[in-house]
């Protein structure tokens, strides 16, 4: 009976998003999980980090910024509004991925999985303001953020592909060189939050914890592995070339490369200039890239296609076209 449909099967009895609207709400919540990251960052940089002294409230005694605390407060504020925002479009995915026939569970559950990040990372956040912004909980709120972004970056790809099980572009050698390549990546974004955490911006004018580490050596190792990221994008390129690999599996791995070079320059130029403000928000949007890249290097190794069609909310049945594969795609066009 209806009434003892849940809300989300009501929805869907009653709204019938097309495809491409649950591709554009996952991307949609890509863009948000990247504004989150870039505004957290304006948060620290604008020594804002305890423009709200205490959470949830801004004060013991005001839920929102008093006139007392100035810009800090409404810039920290603004920031914890905005995860009100991200939770919306997250929303949004999980009601048109439910609401969509054939019913694709593999998506409701991806876009779960961010919904619960998003609420673990609120929790974070608010013990970075109540533990006077340690710089190890800070880390670990932007680790969370780049893990929701990974989460909504696999969603969106999902939402472009089929439910049947991966095959693989690639031989299984390649495969494995770029998991080694994801593996330095995620190696080099945590070690650049250990950057942050001993560098000068610490968050806020007042006196504030560092990590008890010497910032050039760190930064050294960060450089590190900057080249190492750099030589593993290199080699696969070269590699996927030398065995004639689909021109889709290709073309990721320039990107990447692109956007490495950019972050490099990028990275560079706040070194000797002394870590300017604005020259780090735009290094933290540029390893949102970075990573943004190497999961669609990964993830263009592989395809899936579309499963039979079956019954949705109300039973009926609607016809799928098979999703040609990727290779043949490529074939094509060049043919043309």
């Amino acid at each position: 009976m209806p009434n003892s449909l849940n809300p989300l099967e009501l929805i869907a009895r009653r709204w019938q998003p097309s495809a491409r609207f649950v591709r554009q709400a996952a991307l949609a919540s890509v863009v948000m999980a990247v504004v989150i990251v870039v505004t957290g960052g304006a948060v620290r940089l604008t020594q804002s980090g305890l423009g709200c002294e205490t959470w949830p409230k801004c004060t013991d005694d005001s839920l929102t910024p008093t006139s007392e605390m100035g810009v800090y407060g409404v810039i920290e504020f603004g920031n914890r509004m905005l995860t009100y925002v991200l939770c919306a479009v997250v929303g949004l995915v999980i009601v048109a991925a439910r609401a969509r026939t054939p019913v694709r569970t593999s998506l409701t559950r991806l876009g779960w999985v961010q919904f619960w990040i998003v609420m673990g990372n609120a929790v974070v956040g608010g013990v970075t303001v109540l533990t006077g912004l340690n710089p190890y909980i800070v880390s670990s709120h932007f680790l969370l953020s780049t893990t929701l972004l990974s989460v909504a970056v696999v969603t969106w790809q999902r939402t472009r592909e089929g439910d049947a099980p991966a095959r693989d572009l690639v031989s299984r050698p390649l495969r494995q060189l770029t998991g080694l390549l994801v593996a330095a990546t995620a190696a080099l974004i945590v070690i650049g939050t250990v950057v942050t955490g001993t560098g000068p911006h610490a968050g806020d004018a007042k006196k504030v914890d560092r990590i008890p580490l010497d910032w050039q050596e760190i930064t050294q190792l960060h450089v590190d592995f900057v080249y190492i990221v750099v030589g593993l994008t290199v080699a696969l390129w070269f590699a996927l070339r030398a065995v004639d690999a689909p021109a889709a599996a290709r073309r990721p791995v320039q990107e990447l490369f692109g956007v490495l070079l950019l972050q490099g320059v990028i990275g560079y130029v706040q070194y000797f200039t002394h870590l300017p403000e604005i020259v780090v928000g735009a290094h933290m949007l540029g390893s949102c890239l970075v990573w943004i890249a190497v999961l669609r290097v990964f993830l263009a190794q592989r395809e899936r296609a579309e499963l039979p069609a079956v019954p949705g909310p109300g039973g009926e049945h609607e016809a799928v076209q098979p999703v040609e594969p990727a290779a043949a795609v490529e074939a094509s066009a060049s043919s043309r």
